[in-house]
């Protein structure tokens, strides 16, 4: 007996003579992943049907059957009732092997000017669309916490560093204001890539667009958009929008991770400048003394996924010849680990910040090591004395020098050990190095002085409220 074609391969009919291979199966199957997509797809069918009614493609009671088929499958989708299927490869041919189940021959209908190439586009962007706003709102509800805590420490004084190396006395406001102002570029990435991939790709078809009178202008404003896109290659075959949401994603990763090693410098033993919540905190299977923080840690571990996705998906782009190939399918799984691991780190960042405590003495006996002033009084002298800069940084270098070899402080030093310049310069040196000063004589925009950091906290304010 003739075995029966279509028991072959449920999607591609007549045209192959031999069950697919597992291991092709395996690798070409992409359901596991892409039904994340599953309402995306949905609406884009339920758009394209009403499209194809409109310009009388298909029949009133078609569109309605169909509609109505869509809706169930949206029903079983929501109570977690459908089920996902290897066999049919992708989210596409679930739902229309399903829809198919339910209404019928009718459901053929439903991919009449249309290829799986820009519907999957349009799903995909849809869902970037959708995760970039609520990225958006995360990061927005972090730098909330963040100015609330820069509220309450405007005149906590830490050192600030470069080279890791103690540099010059900071508020701790001006230092998590600091990563507000990060956070703040990293939402308008975001935000601006949503107006460069808000063009709709339905119609584009296989890559030449379609023979029917479709209404691409109608699709587009139904699904959001905000015009179909110009070129039926392009629309199908990039994915820069996809690779712009893993850029913006990195780097926003790359300004957590910097937190996360503040974070996790602060809380060492060595500095003690605070303490992490036990919340957010482990402990060591064999040393019951730790306290580790992993949160902060993990913070800065995931940025190696979230540069790497990046990497991945624009060497896998990378020389591709227009327009579609399968090589495309592997565009979702970075970015789906990339939304989830970002969201999961900003919502981890929101919560040490929001347990931590802040240990001020810590914080102000560090201010009293390295000699911080030494800029300060620089400054001071070039203001005070109209020395050249160049001439008082020497001075203050012999100072130093002096207060090194009796291993002390220069604010340690005699009122004639300082008296640099002459007359009474000693005394009103000795006056000037107290430590608050550091902070307070800060007079440029931007600077640490609790001045412009409390307009810059009520600057945050109106931006965010």
């Amino acid at each position: 007996m003739k075995k029966n074609k279509k028991n072959i391969n449920p999607i591609w009919g007549n045209n192959f003579n031999k069950q697919s291979n597992p291991l092709l199966e395996k690798i070409n199957s992409s359901i596991d992943f892409d039904k994340r997509l599953v309402l995306q797809d949905l609406r884009v069918s339920e758009v394209h049907s009403l499209m194809l009614k409109k310009k009388k493609i298909i029949s009133s009671s078609e569109y309605k059957l169909i509609i109505k088929g869509l809706k169930k499958i949206k029903t079983l989708i929501l109570n977690n009732k459908f089920k996902f299927n290897k066999k049919y490869e992708d989210i596409h041919m679930n739902i229309e092997i399903e829809l198919h189940n339910l209404i019928g021959d009718t459901a053929e209908k439903l991919h009449t000017a249309r290829s799986r190439n820009d519907q999957v586009v349009t799903d995909f962007k849809l869902w970037i669309i959708k995760a970039t706003k609520e990225i958006y709102s995360k990061i927005g509800d972090l730098q909330k916490t963040i100015i609330k805590k820069a509220a309450l420490h405007v005149k906590t004084i830490l050192p600030g560093f470069t080279h890791l190396q103690s540099a010059q006395i900071v508020s701790l406001a001006h230092h998590l204001m600091a990563y507000y102002e990060m956070l703040k570029r990293d939402k308008d990435r975001f935000l601006n890539s949503i107006n460069r991939m808000n063009e709709c790709p339905l119609g584009s078809a296989a890559l030449a667009g379609t023979s029917f009178p479709i209404d691409r202008i109608l699709t587009s404003k139904m699904l959001g958009f905000k015009k179909p896109t110009s070129n039926s290659m392009d629309s199908v075959s990039d994915r820069d929008y996809a690779l712009e949401f893993l850029s913006n994603a990195a780097i926003c990763g790359s300004h957590l991770s910097r937190f996360g090693e503040d974070i996790t410098i602060w809380a060492s033993t060595q500095f003690k400048f605070i303490t992490l919540s036990d919340d957010f905190s482990t402990g060591s299977s064999i040393m019951p003394q730790k306290k580790n923080p992993d949160s902060a840690e993990l913070i800065r571990g995931k940025m190696g996924r979230l540069s790497g996705n990046f990497i991945s998906l624009l060497t896998t782009v990378k020389g591709l010849p227009l327009t579609y190939s399968k090589d495309l399918q592997e565009d979702k799984e970075p970015v789906f680990d990339s939304y989830d691991n970002l969201v999961l780190i900003i919502e981890v960042a929101n919560g040490i910040i929001k347990g931590v405590k802040i240990n001020k003495n810590e914080m102000l006996k560090a201010c009293n090591k390295g000699n911080l002033m030494a800029t300060d009084l620089a400054d001071w002298l070039v203001i005070n004395y109209n020395v050249s800069f160049r001439k008082a940084y020497k001075m203050i270098g012999k100072i130093i020098s002096i207060a090194n070899k009796k291993n002390c402080q220069i604010n340690d030093l005699t009122i004639a050990e300082l008296n640099i310049i002459g007359n009474d310069s000693g005394a009103k040196i000795k006056k000037f190095l107290k430590i608050d000063n550091s902070i307070n004589y800060k007079k440029s925009l931007g600077s640490t002085s609790p001045k412009e950091v409390k307009k810059a906290i009520q600057i945050a304010k109106k931006e965010l409220y």
